[in-house]
């Protein structure tokens, strides 16, 4: 048997060792932490310690009989390599954001049965849909169990990184400044404490960053503000003295990370505290004494740190040159390899594109695991290689590169697909098609204030007319030297939740795809920000939106069937790489800057 589905077996078993003893039938493990994070720190990686799925997103149910891992489409391929032989079903969701796993759960288990699942990972308004299910069903609901702990022997301790400050000129608003107009939002529903959670919301506000999650510049922290002050719930050590000393200066005081139900619990009964039930546990919410008014409403830090300044925007734009002038540098050296005949693995492209950013001023990190897909592995939207397993690029055929990085003065996210050896006409109508929902969304206009959901289908319009679609979202909002997905404006077909309206200075991707599952994948992603359109019908019909493409990096015209684009397609395309050669140049020389200027000539209109 294989030794790593042997061991999945054997956690599995002891995990139904603690239903057992603690008297219940079933266990929910799902993809999260005390922050609600998506991306999760060693020790909250239970769903992936017990099942062996590597996937981001994804909840894992065991039962005494049974074991499922409910996973979207993102992730299906993904999930049944890595689930093969453990034992443990695949049950397909529609999307990231469904809860069929409730009714699955509501359906497997008798009236009367036990479903235990750790209240200190369960986010408040998953908890309600959780509990009135199972009210329904005649189902025990128990949230103080870890069952977890129980079956993970060496689980890991608390991250214990550094944190530390960012500053001007990057850091543009300072911190006192930010926790002014967050205590002017709970002035407005007359919170005298509010409770932060989300470590992205605590870093931003904070001006404080980190590296508690791979990837994301956070760190893991609560944070409880009245009106003059507040505390910061947070690792032993982790911040300097000089640090503190300034956030003291700001009214933050530091306690130990453990305490904050503890605080939360001595709030006076006359507090009023706001909450935001989509981004607090129901750990934390129910040590909060019932003689506390509670106001339930979004994070106030979550809907100002989605709107960049304008002073943001122009280090977001400096920082995107700095990237594409990385990636420049990077193809020039991948196609001048190919061309003398030399091998390259997909792992090959992670470690050289990850150099050429390292390079470049302001580069802290990646804003994710770079996805480096040859031809079916491309078909694979989270797809990330291995040393275990690993393509070599070779033959004829598409190559996805999904990457980003994390600067001083910006996030990026960009997904550009090359063309190796020869390309079918199959692969250029897919590409094509792709293209034109990245053009048809990127040259949108829109009223201010506008759900992003109601801009999916603009994406998707071309792919619909031939029958074809995407099972991810068409766009996720992008942080500020912080998270790569950022919310609340999410580009999708799920309205998640009503605080979803386009804003000025949101940073969002548009990425729609196409994807031949065993054969090949198709990306094509860019990130816009939000800016205001200037038409003398504002007045008459409100504030008008456009996007203004932040991404510059060359989109390979030699995949492309030109058959397919109208002469407005193209000259969007011709303008878009002139612009792409006029901010590139003066980064580049050489070898880079040749390959620039001969990535961007323009197509015949």
């Amino acid at each position: 048997m294989d030794t790593r589905t042997s061991e999945t077996r054997l956690r599995i078993e002891r995990i139904r060792d603690a239903l057992a003893a603690h008297g219940a039938h079933a266990v929910l493990v799902p993809s999260s932490d005390p922050h609600l994070s998506e991306y999760l720190p060693e020790r909250w990686q239970g769903r992936q310690y017990l099942s062996g799925f590597t996937g981001s997103m994804g909840s894992l149910v065991v039962t005494r009989e049974r074991a499922a891992l409910f996973a979207d489409s993102r992730y299906w391929a993904q999930a049944e390599a890595q689930l093969a032989g453990s034992g443990i079903q695949l049950e397909k969701m529609a999307t990231g954001a469904s809860t069929i796993y409730i009714d699955w759960i509501a359906k497997t288990l008798q009236p009367g049965q036990v479903l235990a699942v750790d209240g200190q990972v369960l986010g408040l308004s998953l908890a309600n849909a959780l509990r009135t299910a199972m009210q329904r069903a005649g189902i025990t609901l128990r949230t103080d169990l870890d069952l977890v702990q129980d079956a993970w022997d060496d689980r890991p301790g608390l991250p214990a990184e550094p944190v530390y400050e960012h500053l001007p000129p990057q850091a543009t608003v300072a911190r006192a400044d930010k926790l002014a107009r967050v205590r002017a939002a709970m002035a407005t529903v007359q919170a005298s404490h509010h409770l932060i959670s989300t470590v992205d919301d605590v870093a931003w506000l904070l001006n404080l960053r980190g590296s508690d999650v791979e990837c994301n510049p956070v760190f893991i922290a609560h944070l409880l503000l009245d009106t003059s002050g507040g505390r910061l719930f947070v690792g032993d050590a982790k911040l300097p003295a000089d640090v503190a000393a300034r956030l003291a200066a700001d009214g933050i005081q530091l306690a130990p990370y453990a305490q904050a139900a503890q605080a939360l619990a001595a709030l006076p009964a006359t507090a009023r505290l706001l909450i935001d039930p989509r981004r607090v546990t129901l750990g934390l919410r129910e040590a909060v004494p019932a003689t506390v008014a509670v106001v339930e409403q979004i994070n106030p830090s979550t809907l100002l740190k989605s709107r960049k300044t304008a002073a943001e925007a122009a280090f977001i734009r400096e920082t995107m040159a700095e990237d594409g002038a990385a990636m420049c540098e990077f193809y020039a050296e991948f196609e001048a390899s190919l061309a003398r005949g030399e091998r390259w693995s997909e792992l090959d492209v992670d470690t050289r594109l990850t150099a050429a950013r390292q390079r470049r001023p302001g580069f802290v990190g990646l804003s994710f695991s770079t996805i480096a897909g040859w031809m079916a592995n491309g078909a694979l939207p989270h797809y990330r290689a291995t040393p275990e397993s690993f393509a070599w690029i070779e033959g004829d055929g598409l190559l996805l590169i999904d990457s980003g990085g994390q600067y001083l003065g910006g996030t990026t996210d960009i997904t550009r697909v090359w063309p190796i050896g020869r390309v079918s006409d199959a692969q250029k109508r897919d590409y094509t098609l792709v293209l034109k929902g990245t053009i048809a969304l990127s040259r949108t206009r829109f009223p201010r204030g506008t759900l992003s959901p109601m801009l999916d289908a603009i994406a998707r319009a071309p792919l619909w007319e031939h029958g074809l679609d995407y099972g991810h979202g068409t766009g996720h909002g992008v942080g500020y030297f912080m998270n790569v997905h950022e919310g609340p404006q999410s580009i999708s077909k799920a309205i998640a939740e009503p605080a979803m309206a386009m804003e000025l200075g949101m940073v969002t991707s548009i990425e729609p795809g196409l994807y031949r599952p065993g054969l090949w994948g198709v990306r094509i992603e860019n990130l816009v920000l939000n800016v205001a359109l200037d038409t003398p019908e504002n007045n008459a019909f409100g504030e008008m939106l456009a996007f203004e493409t932040l991404t510059l990096c060359p989109i390979d015209t030699r995949c492309m069937d030109l058959s397919l684009l109208r002469a407005d397609e193209i000259a969007w395309l011709n303008d878009y790489h002139a612009t792409v050669r006029e901010r590139l140049a003066p980064r580049v020389d050489g070898a880079a800057l040749a390959w620039l200027i001969e990535r961007t000539q323009p197509l015949p209109a």
